[in-house]
């Protein structure tokens, strides 16, 4: 038990000084790459700084480097101190609370690098993006007030439904048909002064449909031209500052589509159609006649009434229809439109977090490594985990001492006896098991 507790001991002794050499190699060239890292995510860090500065001079510039230079001082020390001392530590409190510690480091470097990497790598594509977003929203408010225009100008046809209903019963009193007296008396008169009114409102309609026509296809050209302007090439903030232009051009010209909806004069109009009547002077021969004028008056008034109400719930329904969306373009920063739209540039998140955060993996690899070593060593005495040089360097070591001892030897037989002469005395070392 004791043979294969030692062959089991010497095992592990070899796997932790293998370790040991690895880490030593890879130590030699690890500070190294931790600078590159950290120079890398400066750079990238100074080209987000710059998006989001208005002046472009030179303090400017030097402080878009100094920002930079700070993170990458920052990253390089703050990933060397968890390098050394994470994996060097042995007790669970001390390992979670290095951990939290790194957890917060981590969180401090993405708020203070990551994301202005992510600028960097992405922030001219995130721009376009907004671009894109606006145009979408400048579409849909165009089309949808453009949909109530037209819906307005439907209400033609119902007015000149109407307009067609009143003539008709004029031609029916003209011939006698509704009174019982041909002619073009007080009932003719009334139902041509609304038949009249009717006309005149939808001429109106109509001379509207030539500007909405005309708003319409301003409205899609100027779409036209802003969708150009999120794909052209060159810098992505002049070509911010034309779509901004074109934007309020756009926005005029969906104004314009709403205020030609003419349902509002359509509701005004048929309240006036039965509220305002001119009432003719009844013209019959005698009073029978008169009584019969009077008696056709009112019934043309109550369908008045009914053909106004009609009217204007036709009307009152067109305004009821949601507005367009009120849409206005806000020039945002690179930095902004990547945290706006950063469900889209996830691969660009990913790459900025990770030039600053792969130090973290190596910190876990270290620690593990770390952990293999000291479970190799444990239960080996120490005299047993030394190597031939380090017995050689011993013995060496402690000849000097002996030397250099006042009173002669320190190294006395068990007895208690002086060594004779000067001759140093042997010394029992004990050999490593194999």
């Amino acid at each position: 038990m004791d043979e294969e507790r030692g062959r089991a001991a010497a095992r592990g002794l070899r796997h932790a000084r293998e370790i040991e050499g690895h880490l030593d190699w890879l130590d030699s060239f690890t500070g190294t790459a931790l600078g590159v890292l950290s120079v890398a995510s400066g750079i990238y860090t100074y080209l987000g700084v710059s998006t989001l500065l208005d002046d472009t001079g030179a303090l400017s510039v030097f402080a878009a480097m100094a920002y930079s230079i700070a993170v990458s001082v920052g990253i390089f020390v703050f990933w060397s101190y968890m390098l050394r001392l994470l994996p060097a530590m042995h007790s669970a409190g001390s390992r979670i609370g290095l951990a939290a510690s790194m957890a917060l480091g981590s969180l401090a470097i993405v708020a203070m690098s990551s994301w202005l990497n992510a600028a960097a790598l992405a922030g001219a594509a995130a721009v376009e993006q907004h671009l894109a977003t606006t145009v979408q929203s400048y579409q849909g408010a165009l089309e949808r007030a453009n949909t109530i225009a037209v819906s307005a100008q439907g209400l033609g046809r119902d007015v000149a439904r109407v307009r067609s209903s009143f003539e008709d019963l004029g031609e029916q009193e003209a011939s006698g048909g509704l009174s019982g007296f041909a002619g073009r008396g007080a009932v003719f008169r009334l139902l041509r002064q609304k038949s009249d009114e009717l006309s005149a409102l939808e001429a109106q309609i109509a001379s509207q449909q030539p500007l909405l026509d005309a708003a319409f296809a301003e409205g899609n050209a100027i779409l036209s031209r802003m969708r150009a302007l999120t794909v052209e090439p060159g810098p992505v903030e002049a070509r911010s500052v034309e779509f901004s232009e074109e934007a309020v051009r756009l926005a005029g010209v969906i104004t314009t589509l709403r205020q030609l909806s003419v349902a509002p004069l359509v509701v005004r109009a048929a309240s006036d159609l039965s509220a305002s009547v001119v009432l003719p002077q009844l013209d019959g021969g005698d009073d029978a006649a008169r009584s019969g004028q009077q008696a056709t008056i009112d019934s043309v008034l109550t369908v008045l009434g009914q053909r106004a109400e009609t009217l204007r719930r036709a009307a009152e329904t067109v305004i009821a229809m949601p507005p367009p969306a009120d849409t206005t373009y806000t020039p945002i920063s690179a930095a902004d439109a990547v945290i706006l739209y950063a469900r889209n540039f996830v691969p660009s998140w990913a790459g900025a977090i990770a030039i600053d955060l792969l130090p973290a993996v190596l910190v876990l690899i270290v620690a593990v490594a770390q952990a293999a070593m000291r479970s190799g060593r444990e239960g080996v005495a120490v005299e047993e985990r030394m190597t031939l040089a380090e017995l050689r360097g011993a013995l060496l070591a402690l000849r000097d001492i002996e030397a250099a001892a006042p009173d002669g030897p320190l190294v006395r037989e068990e007895t208690g006896a002086e060594p004779p002469g000067d001759r140093p005395q042997p010394v029992e070392i004990a050999r490593p098991a194999e």
